[in-house]
């Protein structure tokens, strides 16, 4: 597994950028609902009327480096029983790039507390993930320092 830490603030600022311009989604029934960095989720709050907050992860491709299928879905099997083991509810999601270049599997999972949930996301090696509360607006997670200089990213949470 890479090493976060080993990503120099130049290929930190395109991942960044990358993760802002994604798309996200997540399913209900056999519908697709855009997840929007910086806006609510009307949506999901109204699906989901119990859910204090949301959490959206994957396990494909740690630290933004691209590794096999076969391996990604390993561990997104193995993400999936992490958060069947919670007790929480959660439901199938996914990231892509605009042109759907890149496409990563992922969940939104429900009330999950925030300390928990980036743990989470550290152990299967997620640079990016995305945590809003009820009726907030969706926030982009970066478990990284934010670099030097950096502008415009009024949306971002800085891990590091």
């Amino acid at each position: 597994m890479n090493d976060q830490h080993s990503i120099d603030d130049a290929r930190l600022i395109v991942l960044l950028h990358a993760y802002l311009a994604a798309r996200y989604r997540w399913q209900s029934r056999a519908d697709w609902h855009d997840v929007v960095i910086g806006l609510p989720t009307p949506g999901l709050d109204l699906h989901y009327p119990h859910a204090p907050s949301y959490g959206l992860l994957s396990a494909w491709n740690p630290h933004s480096t691209q590794r096999a299928a076969t391996e990604n879905r390993r561990a997104d099997k193995a993400l999936d029983a992490e958060l069947a083991a919670t007790g929480l509810p959660y439901i199938p999601a996914f990231a892509s790039a605009a042109d759907r270049s890149w496409r990563e599997p992922s969940w939104i999972v429900f009330g999950m507390p925030l300390t928990d949930f980036d743990g989470l996301a550290r152990r299967y090696g997620q640079l990016g993930t995305l945590w809003w509360a009820r009726e907030r607006a969706v926030r982009l997670r970066m478990d990284a320092r934010r670099p030097d200089g950096l502008e415009g990213d009024c949306d971002v949470d800085w891990l590091r």
